[in-house]
């Protein structure tokens, strides 16, 4: 899924609703957030992953790209969504290069789309736990003409995409640089507007991916459904930016309703998990994304999954110069900028 070979990236995360834009600068073993911005996107700019409005997604990457004074013009972003499929399989024992002859033929088993409608790639995750002639391999396969749609609409925007990765894989990354894990599996769970993800990483690499099509636009549509407004004013009475506009008793009964949606959601996957690798036990949820910030997520989800809920911080392992990123406002934004963080760390020979 790599393009082009360049060393220094921008992450630039291109959510449905929200563009998330990171540099971070490397020297020797010491990082540095560099800049950091954020752009809201209208609605039906990105509707499930597909860009529908290229000009307009471009002209917002544009804005932003100049009000940060940003001058690297390469790039990572990452796609998720129906047109990604991530599973674990397992194959014979072999080299990395014999594997990389054979992956499609290998790939053809899994994949629910045509092989030729898609890029694939792999990861070797090591032996087979019961059967030494065999290994775990993680696949990747990536709809062709998503990765256009994305490549297309960064070169409107005057910007060389060099990586274009897969958001649990991302946030893998930033994950592994961020924290040290432990005996026990972590549960990464990214909630955006459309989509949510949880990748289980075991000995710091994915040991299960799960996508479900639900997000925090649920609550929008169905603010506005309820006062019979438009889209834009039911997102900024979620929000809080539109006092009286609806009773709290009610808008809290929309949240909660919906949080309850998610957090089941999350358990069928983790029961899920747990009845496919029942020796795996999972320590810790780490939340990542803007719908996560919803207020009494955390405390259902711990009640739901009897499992420790934190939120990510994706800024923990970074130098922060507090005279150019104000440490409360990244506090408020870490987890919508966790992606895009692993985005700026990726180099183009990483796997």
């Amino acid at each position: 899924m790599f393009v082009k070979k360049k060393v220094h990236l921008i992450g630039l995360d291109i959510g449905s609703r929200t563009i998330k834009l990171c540099e971070v600068l490397e020297k020797k073993e010491l990082r540095t957030l560099s800049k950091l911005g954020m752009v809201n996107l209208p609605q039906g700019a990105i509707v499930e992953g597909r860009i529908k409005q290229p000009e307009v997604v471009a002209n917002a990457i544009k804005a932003m790209v100049k009000d940060l004074k940003v001058k690297e013009q390469n790039v990572a972003t990452s796609i998720a969504g129906y047109c990604v499929m991530i599973e674990k399989i397992v194959v014979a024992k072999m080299s990395e290069e014999e594997l990389s002859n054979s992956i499609q033929y290998e790939a053809e088993q899994y994949i629910p789309f045509d092989v030729a409608d898609v890029n694939i790639d792999f990861h070797i995750l090591g032996d087979h736990e019961a059967n030494p002639n065999q290994m775990n391999v993680m696949l990747v396969a990536a709809k062709k003409e998503v990765i256009n749609e994305y490549i297309d609409v960064l070169e409107m925007a005057d910007l060389n995409p060099c990586v274009i990765d897969v958001d649990v894989f991302a946030l893998e990354k930033v994950f592994e640089d961020s924290y040290i894990q432990e005996e026990k599996n972590v549960a990464l769970v990214d909630v955006g507007a459309n989509k949510l993800n949880v990748n289980i990483v075991k000995n710091n690499a994915s040991d299960f991916t799960r996508d479900v099509a639900v997000g925090g636009e649920e609550i929008t549509r169905e603010i506005a459904a309820h006062l019979n407004c438009s889209f834009e004013e039911a997102e900024e009475i979620k929000l809080g930016k539109a006092a009286g506009r609806m009773a709290q008793e009610d808008l809290q009964a929309i949240m909660s309703s919906f949080i309850s949606k998610w957090c089941g959601e999350i358990r069928q996957v983790i029961d899920f998990y747990y009845s496919t690798y029942p020796d795996n036990e999972i320590g810790k949820i780490l939340l990542s994304g803007g719908a996560t910030q919803t207020p009494g997520f955390v405390e259902h989800l711990t009640v739901e999954t009897s499992i420790n809920v934190e939120m990510f911080d994706p800024f923990r392992a970074l130098t922060i110069k507090e005279k150019e990123h104000d440490p409360d406002y990244l506090s408020r934004i870490a987890p919508q900028a966790a992606i895009c963080i692993g985005l700026a760390t990726r180099r183009v020979d990483d796997k």
